[in-house]
């Protein structure tokens, strides 16, 4: 019988371990769309975006649709969780909810070149 309790005391402790662990974690949301897709064919270039500069509204979904067309690039936006490699010639379609207002940074994140440092970009969010 006392073995049993035993038993018992331990699975009641991992349950109450478990269940506190569950209630400390946050709950990531998903951001909400709340506007339009906005999409953008960009390319990657020694040592430039085009277009350098994307505008679109808060709650705007996001498609990036990124191609680079000379050497290996990297475009990295981390407000946004964003970083890419882009080999040339491929393609790759980046997407993300606008859920941050202001003015963010898109960078060259694979090193390409002398004048990586300068390859640089923006995302306003209105």
């Amino acid at each position: 019988m006392r073995k049993y309790l035993l038993v018992l005391v331990f699975c009641l402790i991992a349950i109450a371990a478990c269940t506190q662990q569950n209630k400390s974690e946050p709950i990531k949301e998903k951001p909400l769309q709340t506007g339009q897709v906005k999409e953008f064919k960009m390319t990657a270039k020694q040592f430039a975006f085009e277009p350098e500069i994307i505008e679109v509204n808060k709650g705007d979904k996001v498609r990036l649709i990124v191609k680079s067309v000379d050497v290996p690039h990297g475009i990295a936006i981390p407000e946004y969780g964003v970083n890419e490699r882009l080999n040339p010639g491929e393609p790759v379609v980046i997407e993300f909810i606008a859920d941050k207002e202001g003015t963010f940074t898109a960078f060259c994140s694979v090193f390409c070149g002398s004048g990586h440092s300068n390859m640089k970009g923006k995302i306003v969010v209105n």
